[in-house]
């Protein structure tokens, strides 16, 4: 899954974060390098929403939080992504064979 808003909002889920550290994070967890540009344009979308917030800081780099409001959003998307993965996974598996018994006729 290659969507920015799932994969900040997952990073943020793990606590407070400035903008390469998300960054890290997502590559570390999903694979995914999100380059700057997209990271900040999803940061900004998040913020427009409620949900991730700045954190007030004197230090160069900007912490980023989730919100309750990110938080809910984020359980709704993984919900929602866990059904698709069962079906999707469900889906492609052979169907059920059963085992012959010892003994029984082929």
């Amino acid at each position: 899954m290659s969507d920015p808003t799932l994969l900040v909002l997952s990073s943020l889920a793990e606590g407070d974060k400035h903008g390469y550290a998300i960054m890290r994070d997502v590559e570390k967890f999903s694979g995914l390098r999100l380059g700057p540009g997209t990271l900040y344009g999803a940061i900004m979308r998040l913020e427009e929403r409620g949900w991730v917030a700045r954190i007030e800081t004197t230090h160069r780099r900007q912490p980023y939080r989730i919100t309750e409001t990110g938080r809910a959003h984020l359980t709704s998307l993984l919900t929602g992504l866990d059904r698709v993965v069962s079906t999707g996974l469900s889906r492609i598996r052979p169907p059920y064979q059963a085992v012959p018994q010892a003994g029984a006729a082929a």
